[in-house]
């Protein structure tokens, strides 16, 4: 601890110093306020790293066994929540070691032996990002079960599908979910290649440089298990784009969720009413008896600005620092922990949310008639008739035109007033533009048709439950 009077502080490197810090610079510079949810993963490298100075001769056996045994009792104080955390030792690292020195003495003073905080935080961050895409991983594999178990109870249920918010085509609902487990089946796969790229030991690196002491690196690695090591000193210890991959990718989870958030949004407006959120993901208003807000969906919209910003927050961290470790780099891990935290409650909360959605498939039928959605079945119609594309493209147009003025729909046209159009068009073709048939009509590999779309599902299934990231 520090002592007063102006007496020199026992900090790991006060013997350059003749004066304490300055109490406003010790709040200022000290992280361990927030990196203290690193600990578990400094004791793990911290216990790897022994193990390794003992097989090297470095440390003999009866420091390790004190170190293993002093660390595992600081383990069990901070998961008991009697560990002391001070401000004094600025940071998790320094507070577990001066910690372990106070219980194993001179033991606890060799661990450092050959190592520098800067490799040292840059393994225990690469152990916690590691984790955190495993743990992603799992909550998005579980969010599309939950997707999947609604799009199957909807292969037939029609709906508008749009561009620029305006009527298209003819879709099923569950072609319309399919499309975000496309997303998020990606968001894994970008997950599964960082993780490659994270699984790399920095420990050994040392300050910058690497270390005097015969190690052996990739005993430590094997025993962290990380695939290899990082192959440059100054590199390890100093880049990040690690953790800004991470949260880069974090983005881009939350970015596609947020889309499905906005179309839930609207889905559940009365302009819409294609869909009932459960009363367990709303509320209601203080001062409108009758509103029943979506405010999950709201606020999953409203994060995904809150992880962008980390995102450019860890780029403009990064961008001016030369070689190698800045005490800027201090500054990565609160945008790194709230993205982590931020990730994992929404996918959680969105996941459960998707067991509470109940579908009108009555409104959603309805407004796939409002906009001449099979249009362009008429045009494929006619251009197996041998018109050129282009020309029945216009000659759906006008027919379009002519059921805008009547206010009704292209089959709700009489026949003669059809053929004033085109002559090539009949009434069997007429007969083929109900939403069900453009549906069916498409049954390609990605289309909306029943079988497709079936298929597809079934494709999906398979991938979520092949536990491989």
């Amino acid at each position: 601890m520090a002592t007063k009077n102006n007496k020199k502080l026992e900090k790991a490197w006060s013997g350059r110093f003749e004066e304490p810090v300055d109490e406003l610079v010790k709040r200022f510079t000290a992280s361990v306020n927030f990196d203290y949810r690193l600990a578990e993963y400094d004791i793990r490298g911290s216990i790897a790293h022994a193990e390794m100075l003992c097989s090297q001769k470095i440390i003999n056996d009866n420091d390790l066994q004190a170190i293993k045994t002093g660390l595992a009792d600081i383990e069990s104080e901070i998961q008991e929540g009697k560990f002391n955390w001070s401000l004094d030792y600025e940071d998790v690292h320094l507070n577990i070691e001066r910690r372990l020195t106070e219980l194993v003495g001179d033991a606890g003073k060799k661990l450092h032996t050959a190592r520098s905080r800067n490799d040292q935080v840059a393994t225990d961050i690469r152990l916690y990002v590691r984790d955190q895409i495993d743990s992603t991983v799992t909550l998005i594999r579980r969010f599309q079960s939950n997707l999947l178990d609604l799009a199957e109870k909807h292969v037939h249920t029609v709906m508008p599908g749009l561009t620029h918010l305006q009527v298209a085509q003819p879709i099923s609902f569950a072609h319309h979910l399919m499309a975000y487990f496309e997303m998020t089946k990606r968001d894994v796969e970008r997950l599964s290649g960082l993780r490659n790229r994270v699984n790399r030991l920095p420990l050994g690196s040392g300050a910058l440089a690497g270390t005097t002491f015969n190690i052996d690196r990739l005993n430590v690695a094997e025993k962290l298990g990380f695939e290899g090591v990082c192959e440059n000193s100054l590199d390890a210890v100093s880049d990040r784009d690690f953790a800004i991959e991470f949260c880069t990718t974090v983005a881009l989870i939350m970015m596609h969720l947020s889309r499905l958030s906005e179309e839930l949004i609207l889905w559940m407006s009365p302009q819409f009413q294609y869909i009932e959120i459960a009363d367990r993901f709303c509320t209601g208003s203080s001062m409108m008896p009758q509103k029943k807000n979506p405010d999950v969906p709201e606020l999953v919209r409203g994060k995904t600005g809150r992880v962008n910003g980390h995102v450019v927050s860890l780029l403009t961290l990064m961008k001016g620092q030369p070689l190698a470790y800045n005490k800027d780099n201090q500054e990565d891990k609160e945008p790194l922990f709230d993205t982590a935290q931020t990730i994992r409650d929404t996918l959680l909360v969105f996941t459960d949310m998707l067991t509470g959605i109940s579908v009108n498939k009555d409104a959603m039928y309805k407004a796939t008639a409002r906009g001449f959605a099979t249009a362009t079945d008429l045009a494929d119609h006619l251009v197996r008739k041998g018109l050129p594309f282009r020309e029945s493209h216009e000659v759906v147009a006008k027919t379009v035109k002519l059921a805008s003025e009547r206010k009704c729909d292209i089959s709700d046209l009489k026949i003669q007033e059809l053929k004033a159009v085109s002559p090539l068009i009949d009434e069997e073709m007429i007969g083929k533009l109900s939403s069900e048939a453009a549906l069916e009509s498409r049954n390609h590999v990605g289309g909306t048709g029943s079988f497709a779309v079936n298929k597809a599902i079934l494709k999906a299934r398979n991938w979520v439950e092949n536990d491989d990231i």
